[in-house]
């Protein structure tokens, strides 16, 4: 039994439906803020494996109560605040969560590790999953490894570079078996719409202006979601404990090159009317306050130590996320209908 935290979210749901296709026995526990979405789990909820608890990190009496129930071997830690514009607009909930709360997972997982029998507990495990946005911004040539200095930009980076050092400090001070990933940019299905590509593939099928921050030029490193779960399972299963993994899959692109190219597959796939191509949509706005250059992430560790490789490509990637969004209407009209209905974030309000 694994406990997946933040498992109804785009990456968490992605390890849940792996663990379960593999085999595995897993609780959930996700408070459900308005990311978080249980549709995303339909094709295991009826499995007998499968358990959903809702309930938020940073409440220890609950927390307590999930470990002394479900009596997990590892734990998955992906329960976070997670957008950069969201964290720029309310610091305070990315603190709130991602900070305190993993503090006090972190509290309940240790009490509960001291209580397993001395076999139990030699082969339990904490994955704390993070981000490659902790070591700030790249310039024109190089590659983040598991040894780039710290450097975060955003309230969000600044977050999780403070969970971060808290997993690894319950490492050295107590011998909690904890090991750290940090990924590039994830896509793929079910990803929650405030997001890059799914953004541009909602405003270009309701004809809205695809808003590009700056001219475009920031690079990211994107990696399939797919892939980064397989990832995460191999880190749980033969990762040294202690160590930290940097996961990514040698695919950077400019943000308006992937930008053009959805807009691209979007006109052969649903054409737009008149003959207009989608690209026609595409505005270019201010950038956001403290926008990181370029990320790209050295995945060498991960590839040597765990013999572990993306098999998706980037292009067939894409092609394959778009048209999983323009299968799944039903899908985004409830998310639609929710929270976040497509507005400008990220604009420095910093409430």
């Amino acid at each position: 039994m694994y406990l997946v935290t933040g498992g109804a979210g785009f990456i968490g749901s992605a390890v849940v439906r792996m663990l379960i296709r593999r085999g595995a026995a897993v609780v959930n526990v996700d408070k459900l803020t308005y990311a978080g979405n249980l549709d995303s789990l339909s094709e295991v909820e009826a499995d007998s494996r499968y358990a959903f608890e809702r309930a938020d990190i940073g409440d220890a009496d609950a927390m307590r109560r999930i470990f002394e129930r479900y009596r997990p071997t590892g734990v998955f830690h992906l329960a976070a605040e997670s957008h950069v514009d969201r964290s720029i607009d309310a610091p305070a909930d990315f603190i709130a969560t991602n900070i305190v709360g993993t503090s006090v997972l972190l509290g309940q997982a240790r009490r509960y590790w001291t209580s397993l029998p001395t076999d139990r507990a030699r082969t339990f495990r904490f994955v704390h999953v993070s981000t490659d946005e902790v070591y700030g911004s790249l310039g024109a040539h190089g590659h983040f490894t598991e040894h780039s200095p710290y450097a975060p930009s955003s309230p969000y980076s600044a977050s999780k570079a403070s969970a971060d050092h808290l997993v690894r400090a319950w490492h050295r001070t107590y011998g909690f078996p904890t090991l750290v990933t940090s990924c590039s940019n994830n896509y793929g299905p079910y990803q929650f719409l405030e997001k890059l590509i799914p953004l541009t593939i909602l405003n270009a099928l309701a004809s809205r202006p695809i808003a590009v921050y700056g001219r475009g030029e920031n690079v990211r490193d994107w990696l399939h979601v797919d892939d980064h779960a397989d990832a995460l399972l191999a880190v749980m299963e033969r990762g040294r404990i202690g160590a930290t993994y940097a996961i990514g899959a040698r695919a950077e692109r400019r943000n308006i090159d992937v930008v053009e190219a959805v807009c691209g597959i979007l006109d052969e796939l649903r054409p737009r009317s008149g003959g207009s191509r989608y690209r026609e949509l595409i505005e270019f706005v201010a950038d956001r306050p403290g926008h990181d250059y370029r990320y790209a992430i050295d995945p060498s560790t991960i590839e040597r130590e765990l013999s572990w490789r993306p098999t998706e490509l980037f292009d067939a990637g894409l092609r394959k996320t778009v048209a999983w969004y323009l299968e799944n209407e039903a899908w985004l009209d409830r998310v639609r209908s929710g929270a976040y209905r497509g507005e400008r974030l990220g604009l420095g309000t910093g409430v």
